[in-house]
């Protein structure tokens, strides 16, 4: 291997370990070497076999070299460039996962309907695969088929794939219906600080789960004698929590309430499915829920879920930050109308279309033109709310806006403890924005965007901002290690091609 090739690679594990947050020692106990020797992998001065390279990318959490992978795995970015036209938003990420860890209460054939094809559902594709469940692409839509098995095989888990989503939490919501032991890997996913599930167990020991942690696992063990007797009350109104508490209900052969629900809407979407199922659920789109459960599910099923509200504004972002007249087509508004509010406020102009309903018949769409506009500073400080407040995804794309606005904008992430600080990086593009604690930062625009070449943070939404800043910044960029902006985004860089931007993927190696 070339010295140069073994340099670039050394920058690359550097850069996405510092990303992380490790240091040498602590790749080192992940890779059970020394620290003298990652301080030699760094610098380029130490051999590396292709098996060392996939170890690291492992303990990262980061693609350091793509084999035989179609994905990007850098976005090169010609910024500048006005985008027009329109282009329409895809399924709910967050509403996918959650749907394709509810298959595991149907013994029927469930079909879901124009699947985001992204790596957070390949990552729960593999870990289903693994252990039993049959699925199959359908067509060139991205329909989903969806069929288990009589016996799940938990013992043949593809740990590997698991620990790299988040998602897998939600596993122990029908698994616990299914099995009385069992054990599943820690939930990875973004890197957003301590994230704890504390209230996850709190709602399901109701349903008699118990788990304890050890090494890196989820040791689960379930009594089946244990049933809610009263209404179930959240800890957190969370909808990772929401939905795994509706999961274990709809397996409950009674009557669950759950309060401090999440109404968010991915967690519509799940009741939707559930009503598919034939699990009667009251209360859809507030805080109270009431699940009529099913002792047993089977049935064959045809789903498609709502259109994703924080990729909506995303597109949306792209249109402000590049000064843009650009449609957007198939926007779910009623997850967006405190957005549009605050951004009409700053002095966004848009037109709606007429509201239409989505392909699951409950979600209105609408589709919404943005038009180049002079934006000021919110008076009020930005700070996410649960539904029907400004969703907490939806916080970083207003770094950007911000600092394409007129004046000092105060944003509060007080949901997080490293988003925040990841949005820094936007300096290295030209934005002024002054960290004042982890939560807390003031934004002051307009920006004079510049070209920068940096790594894609660890978090989704940051990393989708960078690049919108660097499709705002004249000159070119470089975006390195994109993988995390394709386990929410499908063919993200090509689609904004589609409507005028520059966006060139490529590899090192």
């Amino acid at each position: 291997m070339a010295d140069d090739y073994l340099a670039r690679i050394g920058r690359l594990i550097r850069d996405a370990r510092q990303h992380r947050g490790w240091t040498q020692t602590q790749l080192a106990d992940a890779l059970r070497t020394s620290q003298s020797a990652v301080n030699r992998i760094e610098r380029g001065n130490q051999n590396l076999s292709l098996e060392m390279i996939a170890r690291i990318g492992e303990a990262l959490d980061s693609e350091i070299i793509s084999l035989g992978y179609s994905g990007p795995m850098h976005l090169r970015v010609v910024g500048g460039r006005q985008l027009s036209g329109s282009i329409d938003v895809k399924t709910s990420k967050n509403a996918c996962v959650a749907l394709l860890c509810a298959t595991l209460l149907n013994s029927g054939r469930t079909t879901l309907r124009r699947v985001a094809r992204i790596e957070e559902v390949n990552r729960i594709l593999e870990v289903l695969n693994s252990i039993g469940v049959k699925t199959r692409w359908i067509g060139d839509g991205g329909d989903l088929e969806i069929v288990p098995p009589a016996e799940l095989h938990l013992e043949s888990m593809d740990t590997e794939a698991a620990r790299r989503t988040r998602s897998v939490i939600m596993f122990l919501g029908p698994l616990l219906h299914r099995m009385d032991r069992f054990k599943i890997p820690y939930a990875g996913g973004c890197d957003l600080g301590t994230r704890t599930i504390t209230p996850h167990m709190t709602a399901l020991r109701h349903f008699g789960l118990e788990v304890t942690s050890t090494e890196g696992t989820y040791h689960a063990q379930v009594h089946p004698e244990v049933h809610p007797t009263r209404p179930i009350v959240l800890t957190e109104r969370g909808d990772t929590v929401t939905e795994n508490a509706l999961l274990a209900a709809a397996r409950h052969d009674g009557v669950t309430v759950i309060r401090n629900a999440s109404s968010n809407y991915m967690v519509q979407d799940l009741c939707f499915f559930l009503e598919e199922l034939g699990v009667r659920v009251e209360g859809v789109g507030t805080t109270t829920l009431t699940v009529h459960g099913q002792a047993h599910i089977d049935r064959d099923v045809d789903y498609a879920p709502s259109e994703d509200p924080v990729e909506a504004m995303s597109l949306l972002t792209a249109a402000v930050v590049t000064e843009s007249e650009l449609t957007i087509r198939r926007v779910p508004v009623e997850f967006l109308e405190i957005e549009l509010a605050v951004l009409e406020e700053m002095g966004l102009v848009h037109e709606r279309g007429a509201e239409y309903a989505a392909d699951n018949g409950r979600t209105r769409l609408v589709d919404l033109t943005v038009s180049p506009s002079k934006l000021s500073a919110p008076v009020d400080k930005i700070h996410p709310m649960p539904f029907p407040g400004l969703n907490i995804d939806n916080v970083p794309f207003f770094a950007a806006i911000a600092a394409t606005a007129q004046g000092q904008t105060m944003i509060h992430d007080w949901v997080y403890d490293n988003r925040a600080i990841y949005l820094t990086e936007l300096n290295r593009l030209g934005a002024q924005i002054k960290l004042l604690d982890p939560h807390r930062m003031l934004v002051d625009g307009p920006t004079r965007w510049r070209a920068a070449e940096m790594m894609c943070p660890p978090a989704l939404r940051p990393a989708v901002v960078m690049l919108l800043g660097m499709m705002a910044a004249e000159g070119t960029s470089v975006l390195r290690n994109v993988y995390v902006i394709n386990r929410g985004y499908e063919d993200l860089a090509e689609r904004l091609n589609s409507v005028g931007a520059q966006i060139e993927t490529f590899r090192d190696i």
